[in-house]
């Protein structure tokens, strides 16, 4: 019986010391080597890729965001969002659902991530598709410049499978430099250099598309326009 105790006993310790001795080294010390590791090499990317102007973090690189008007009954949470002309706008966000049943998140809310997986024929996504290359004609067209539907890119009109891209093609940033320069006063040449410094290339150059990320392209168009 007191073999059996002390066994026991011993077992017990053993199994406490076992846990206190992973405890410190998968619970403290790997986590601190790692995330010191990661604030060495790679502290940008570590800290979520933030992008600062005028020295404030204004997002991420890594997630889209919109550049809208601001609402005018902000206490109305069925009005609709007006795209800010002043700025390029991103892909649309429609993905998932919102907060309510059967919804769509067209905010690009980063707690809900995710595409709606809707059929190619499904006629609430054609219609999105449609209603959202109108959208692209209608808000791009100016005076001097009309959009033909047939350039408009298929980003343009889609949401990606996260519904957070915060890339868009180059085709799709060139379609909006004449609103763009017409609005806030710039010559059209500026705003297209703009968008050309900003396109960055394939990856090793054959990984990818090309691409423009929004929020850079935006921070350069303010400080463009504040020149």
């Amino acid at each position: 019986m007191n073999n059996s105790v002390s066994n026991t006993a011993r077992l017990i310790g053993a199994g406490l010391r076992a846990l206190l001795v992973l405890t410190v080294i998968c619970g403290v010390l790997y986590p601190l080597a790692v995330t010191g590791i990661a604030q060495a090499a790679f502290g940008d990317k570590a800290n979520g890729s933030e992008v600062k102007s005028g020295g404030k973090v204004v997002g991420s690189e890594l997630i889209g965001q919109r550049y809208d008007l601001p609402k005018k009954n902000p206490s109305d949470p069925e009005e609709a969002a007006r795209p800010d002309p002043h700025w390029f706008q991103p892909r649309p966000s429609n993905g998932l659902g919102s907060n309510k049943a059967n919804g769509v998140n067209t905010q690009y809310d980063l707690i809900i991530s995710g595409a709606t997986n809707l059929s190619g024929d499904n006629d609430k996504l054609i219609q999105q598709v449609k209603d959202a290359k109108a959208a692209v004609v209608r808000d791009n067209s100016t005076p001097t410049y009309k959009v033909d539907p047939s350039d408009v890119p298929a980003e343009a009109i889609t949401s990606s499978g996260s519904g957070l891209d915060p890339d868009i093609s180059p085709a799709y940033a060139k379609l909006q430099v004449h609103r763009v320069a017409r609005v806030n006063g710039l010559p059209l040449a500026e705003v297209e250099k703009l968008v050309a410094d900003h396109t960055t290339g394939r990856v090793l150059g054959f990984i990818g598309e090309p691409r423009v990320n929004v929020l850079k392209l935006n921070i350069a168009l303010k400080e463009a326009v504040g020149k």
